[in-house]
């Protein structure tokens, strides 16, 4: 199977489970580093999730892959929390970060910048929009968009 195969079989399995667990599957991937093959997944829930819900699922989901066994390489698994810099990616993770500090990486620049930090006001299919240190509103075309991620302030 391939690696676009083996993450949709992952994520399909990982579905069920967030689902039972009441956590929110945030992303998965399959990767090659140096010799080594990794399965990640990335997980969250209302308040974060700790090391005790990363240990539950990932017992759950290999006893689900070694069952299915979709990967036909050696690898390690690793469940986790996608971490504070994580990128924001999904609508439910714009809806979780509403009014939060997120900063923007554009494609080309807007007004001369293409990082653009704000809070992030509201979301629609094809338009972020954020206001600014002045109180300006920006909206910016998703199709413009290299990356979201949120501010960290120190």
């Amino acid at each position: 199977m391939n690696k676009k195969g083996i993450i949709g079989v992952v994520k399909e399995i990982s579905e069920e489970l967030v689902e039972e667990l009441k956590y929110e599957l945030v992303d998965v991937e399959f990767v090659k580093e140096g010799s080594n093959h990794f399965l990640r997944v990335y997980l969250d829930k209302p308040g974060g999730i700790n090391l005790d819900d990363c240990q539950r699922m990932s017992q759950l989901l290999s006893d689900k892959l070694d069952e299915k066994d979709p990967i036909t390489v050696p690898y390690y698994l690793e469940v986790s929390s996608p971490g504070l810099d994580r990128p924001l990616k999904t609508d439910n993770d714009l809806k979780r970060n509403l009014g939060k500090d997120i900063e923007i990486k554009l494609y080309q620049p807007v007004n001369g910048k293409k990082i653009i930090e704000g809070t992030l006001e509201s979301y629609e299919e094809k338009v972020i929009a954020l206001k600014t240190e002045t109180d300006e509103i920006i909206k910016i075309s998703r199709e413009g968009i290299a990356l979201i991620k949120l501010a960290v302030k120190f």
